[in-house]
C-alpha cells in the first residue's frame, strides 16, 4: 500500500477502491495449451504475430521454439526447424508480446500471503515482474523475492527495501529519515547489506510541509550506492530537483517532472546522460474510463464502485496530466529512454498506464518497448523484456494486435512464465474464494 501525498495522482482513487476488496467474479477462460512432453521438453508456438519488444517490425506467422524455460529460436515459420516430438501450440490469429514489467509499485509486503497474492494478480494480467519502491521492511520481501524466481503463477518480485527521505513526521516511518550525509550513507549501507535491487530516494517537500533532501544528502546517497554497485532511482516533483539529481549521477527517475513544463536545458542535460531512464508514472487523465474489462477479477459490487469513480470528468486531474504528458512527449521525442511504472497497487494498472502513455503522444509500439525491454533494463533483468533466443520464455498471447490499438494488451488469451502457462482459471477460483482485504 503506498502512502498518499498532495501530489498523488487521481488515478490512485481507483487503486484505493480496488484494494478495499478484490474477488473474482467470472470464469471466462480460454483453454490452456498443452505442456511440452517430458521426452523433449520442447514446445513450438506457431502461427502468431510476434512483437519482439525491441522496436523492430513484428514477425508475421512466427514460430517461437521454447526448450524448458528458455526461448531457443524465434523467427518466421519457414526459418525455424521444429524438432520431432516437440509439442505444438497453434496461435494462428493471435499476437504475442513480451511479458510486461512494472518498474514502480508498492505491494502489500507486510505478510507473505498478501505479497504473493499481489504477484499472482499481476501474472494474471500478463505482468511478469514488478519492483516495490521503498516501503518494504523486515525479511518477508526478501524471502518472497527468492520464491518469485521459480513460482509458475506469480510475477517476479524486486524490492528497494526501505527508501530514503528527509524527516517527514506524521507520514510513514518505513523509509530511512536522514539529515546528514553520514546518515544517508548509513541508510544505503543498511539496504546494501540486505541486497536490495535498487535504492529509492524521495526528493519532495510534500507541498511545502517538510524540508526535502538537499543535494548534499542525495549526492552522498547516490555516491554510496554506486560504491556498492547499486543503481538509484528518485521520486521527484520539481524541475530544479530533477536537474540536481541528474548532475549528482542518478540512474533513473521514478516520476516525471510535475510542477511545470520542462525546458531545453533539462532536455540537453538528459541527452548528455542517455543511460538515465524515465519511469513517468502518469497521473490519471481525469476523463471517464470503462473498466468492464476487469470484471473477471473484480467482484461486481467493487467494480460498480470503481466504475463510479472512473465515470467523472476531473478538470484539475486533466491539468496535472497535461503537464506530465507534454513532458513525456518531449523527452520521448528527444530520444530519452522511457520505461513503464504504475505506482500504488493495481494489478491491471500497467494496461491503463500504457494507454495513458499513448494518449500523451507516444506510439503504441514505443509504449510496448517501454513496458517490456526498457522496464527490464531498469530492473536489471537481462533475460526478460524481449522475445529472442536466450531469453526466458515469459510472454503474453493476445487476441488482437496492440500496435493497432494499445487497449488490445487487455485482450489476454494466455500468459506464459518460464515457458509454462499461467493457470488463469485456477487463479480466478482462488481469488473468488479469498476474503476481501481491508488494507
Amino acid at each position: 500500500m503506498h502512502f498518499m501525498t498532495m501530489h498523488t495522482p487521481p488515478k490512485t482513487i481507483v487503486a484505493g477502491l480496488l484494494m478495499a476488496g478484490l474477488v473474482v467474479a467470472a470464469a471466462c477462460s480460454s483453454p490452456q495449451p498443452a505442456p511440452a512432453p517430458e521426452a523433449t521438453g520442447v514446445t513450438a508456438f506457431e502461427g502468431a504475430r510476434v512483437i519482439v519488444g525491441d522496436g523492430s517490425a513484428p514477425i508475421e506467422n512466427a514460430t517461437i521454439l521454447v526448450r524448458e524455460s528458455q526461448i531457443e529460436q524465434v523467427g518466421p515459420a519457414g526459418q525455424v526447424q521444429v524438432p520431432e516430438g516437440a509439442a505444438r501450440v497453434n496461435l494462428a490469429g493471435k499476437t504475442v508480446m513480451p511479458g510486461i514489467l512494472d518498474a514502480h509499485v508498492h505491494l502489500r509486503s507486510q505478510s507473505r500471503d498478501t505479497l504473493i497474492e499481489d504477484l499472482e494478480r499481476r501474472a494474471y494480467y500478463g505482468v511478469v515482474a514488478a519492483v516495490s519502491m521503498g516501503q518494504d521492511q523486515g525479511d518477508i520481501p526478501y524471502q518472497v523475492r527468492n520464491e518469485s524466481m521459480t513460482g509458475p503463477n506469480m510475477a517476479r518480485f524486486q524490492t528497494a527495501g526501505r527508501g530514503i527521505t528527509a524527516p517527514e513526521p506524521g507520514r510513514t516511518e518505513v523509509p530511512f529519515w536522514v539529515s546528514t550525509p553520514e546518515e544517508a550513507r548509513a541508510a544505503v549501507q543498511d539496504n546494501a547489506q540486505r541486497k536490495v535491487d535498487i535504492i529509492k530516494l524521495w526528493v519532495d517537500d510534500r507541498d511545502n510541509k517538510y524540508k526535502k533532501l538537499t543535494p548534499a544528502l542525495y549526492g552522498a546517497a547516490i555516491e554510496e550506492a554506486h560504491k556498492h554497485g547499486i543503481r538509484v532511482t528518485a521520486h521527484i516533483f520539481e524541475l530544479d530537483d530533477a536537474k540536481g539529481l541528474l548532475k549528482a549521477g542518478l540512474d533513473a527517475f521514478a516520476h516525471g517532472v510535475r510542477d511545470r513544463d520542462i525546458d531545453e536545458e533539462f532536455v540537453a542535460m538528459w541527452k548528455a546522460r542517455p543511460e538515465v531512464i524515465l519511469v513517468p508514472n502518469l497521473p490519471g487523465r481525469g476523463v471517464t474510463m470503462d473498466l468492464s474489462w476487469v470484471s473477471d477479477t473484480v467482484q461486481p459490487s467493487e467494480l460498480e464502485k470503481l466504475q463510479a469513480a472512473a465515470a467523472k470528468e476531473d478538470p484539475e486531474a486533466q491539468k496535472l496530466y497535461g503537464i506530465q504528458a507534454r513532458n513525456l512527449a518531449k523527452l520521448s521525442a528527444a530520444g530519452i529512454k522511457i520505461a513503464m511504472g504504475t505506482d500504488g497497487n493495481t494489478p491491471y494498472g500497467p494496461h491503463i498506464e500504457m494507454a495513458d502513455m499513448v494518449a500523451a503522444g507516444m506510439s503504441p509500439h514505443d509504449v510496448i518497448v517501454a513496458a517490456t525491454r526498457n522496464s527490464a533494463e531498469v530492473m536489471g533483468f537481462g533475460d526478460l523484456g524481449t522475445i529472442a533466443a536466450g531469453k526466458t520464455a515469459d510472454f503474453v498471447v493476445l487476441d488482437a494486435n496492440p500496435i493497432d490499438d494499445i487497449a488490445n494488451t487487455r485482450r489476454i488469451n494466455a500468459v506464459y512464465i518460464r515457458g509454462e502457462a499461467v493457470d488463469r482459471a485456477g487463479l480466478r477460483q482462488k481469488f473468488m474464494a479469498a476474503k476481501p482485504t481491508t488494507e
